[in-house]
């Protein structure tokens, strides 16, 4: 046996199926689109990647191509055929990748899975199709059948080198075409200086949100359970719609038109590039970031929020369904517990967290009422960490703390000023410091902005400062580069806080 042609082949064809199952993946979400890769990113290239992830008329050409390249890469590798055209297309298409996203130039450690200091994995398979493009032996495949026979030296030789010339003439025509990425790409940064703005797209009004290149520094982490936690975690209330506007009745429907599943994509993206590694998500939510994760590559860690089927009794279908979905930690919804608690059904809530931990996962545990973790913790109710609501309530919306009454968040939204109008979310902050002040598990703070009633420098150091290791919130595309930046200046300079930190 040739076993180094054996190995020759199966190192085409392992190059071959990444570059396939890339693109028949892609092709079989059927919307699938680089414009959020390519709108967020970074570099000394960065306009040209932009210029054509913001024109819906340009993305309209480049996602087909791309898809249509990588299968036609992915099949001549994988077979055998035209594997110099293959080898050098694939090669020019991973370099477009790699200076989409150049890993130089900033932090040593790469934000995101893969994209190391200089050498990343574009970087590497794009070295082995220049390995296997310029050695002789190419493996087994279908490019050693013959097309026709010859029965003398002089007719297999002229054969071979009409079959020669034939080939460079058809590499060299094709190879023409490779360019026409960049013409596209030209083409829209004709149209951005004659113009101004792309005027195909929508998404040319500048709202005040920071660009990636003013990330101030690498956000810092912490552990829950086995799991490396960016101490920002991005929330998944603005990306499922769930406004918390108060009596703003179109809000929530406003969030659901500007945060398509595109804008989600995009969102995700420059959120894991900007250093948050986690989200904590509703569980309708879990299928919309499974495809995510699946079409991304992404290593993004899936907090799930669950609730039991009180109806039929089953307290571990949407456990058993969320982890089915290959989520990363499972949590006990906030709304969920209180309910429990306050119906006196809190078996319920300790036989969830054994289903959780029985399974090998993390199991969380969020309340937006502080009487339900303390009723939680005085039955041995004690989970890996919990979440709770975590904000002040200096801010002009907040009812009276006189008229607040525990279990009400979630409940009746009533007409007078002087109650609870989905207007608040912490309702006892006192009680809540001195809760998370005696938890010896890491604790998540949630709604540390009041759904947007506090600044989110005041809102972050208030969490931090009274005990919380790590905040979620949730974050429009304009607004990550800000919230990753504030946590970093919060953190550096934060005083007072006399809870160690766990986690």
């Amino acid at each position: 046996m040739n076993w180094k042609k054996l190995i020759i082949t199966v190192f085409r064809i392992t190059i071959g199926w990444h570059f396939l199952y890339e693109g028949v993946s892609k092709l079989v979400v059927g919307n699938w689109s680089a414009a959020g890769y390519l709108s967020n990113s970074t570099g000394p290239f960065s306009a040209f990647y932009q210029w054509m992830g913001s024109s819906e008329s340009l993305m309209n050409i480049v996602d087909p191509a791309n898809i249509i390249a990588l299968i036609l890469i992915g099949l001549g590798l994988l077979f055998g055929l035209a594997i110099r055209l293959s080898s050098v297309s694939g090669i020019i298409l991973l370099m477009l990748y790699y200076f989409a996203y150049p890993p130089f130039g900033g932090s040593l450690t790469g934000q995101i899975e893969g994209n190391l200091y200089i050498v990343n994995k574009n970087m590497i398979e794009a070295l082995a199709l220049i390995v296997l493009l310029f050695i002789n032996e190419k493996g087994y495949g279908l490019y050693a059948l013959k097309l026709f026979s010859a029965k003398n030296s002089d007719k297999v030789k002229d054969a071979k080198t009409e079959t020669t010339d034939n080939s460079r003439r058809e590499a060299i025509k094709n190879l023409a075409t490779i360019p026409a990425l960049g013409v596209l790409g030209w083409g829209a940064f004709r149209n951005q200086q004659q113009f101004g703005v792309d005027t195909l797209s929508g998404a040319t009004i500048q709202i005040g949100g920071a660009n990636i290149s003013e990330l101030k520094g690498d956000l810092p982490k912490g552990k829950i359970g086995e799991h490396e936690i960016s101490r920002l975690v991005a929330g998944g209330n603005l990306i499922g719609g769930w406004a918390h506007a108060r009596d703003l009745h179109y809000v929530s429907s406003l969030f659901r038109a500007y945060n398509t599943e595109k804008k989600i994509f995009e969102t995700l993206i420059l959120a894991e590039k900007a250093g948050i590694n986690s989200i904590n998500i509703g569980f309708p939510t879990n299928e919309l970031l499974q495809k995510y994760k699946k079409i991304t590559g992404s290593k993004i860690k899936v907090i799930s929020q669950v609730a039991p089927d009180m109806k039929n009794n089953d307290y571990f279908v949407n456990i058993d369904k969320a982890i089915d979905m290959g989520v990363d930690i499972v949590q006990v919804q906030g709304n969920w517990c209180d309910w429990l608690v306050r119906d006196n059904k809190i078996d319920v809530i300790e036989k969830m967290m054994a289903r959780i931990r029985s399974q090998g996962y993390t199991a969380g545990l969020a309340s937006h009422t502080v009487d339900a973790l303390i009723a939680c913790e005085e039955q041995g109710i004690i989970p890996d960490y919990y979440m709770k609501t975590m904000h002040h309530d200096k801010y002009w919306s907040a009812h009276p703390i006189e008229n607040r009454v525990p279990f009400e968040v979630d409940g009746k939204n009533y007409l007078d000023h002087n109650k609870f109008h989905n207007n608040i979310f912490c309702l006892f902050p006192d009680r809540t410091t001195e809760f998370v002040q005696r938890a010896k598990v890491p604790v998540m703070g949630f709604k540390v902005l009041a759904a947007g009633a506090i600044r989110p420098d005041d809102g972050f150091n208030w969490a931090f400062k009274n005990g919380a290791d790590f905040i979620c919130v949730g974050m429009f595309d304009f607004q990550v580069v800000n919230d990753v930046n504030t946590t970093i200046d919060v953190l550096e300079n934060l005083e007072g806080r006399s809870r160690k930190w766990y986690g």
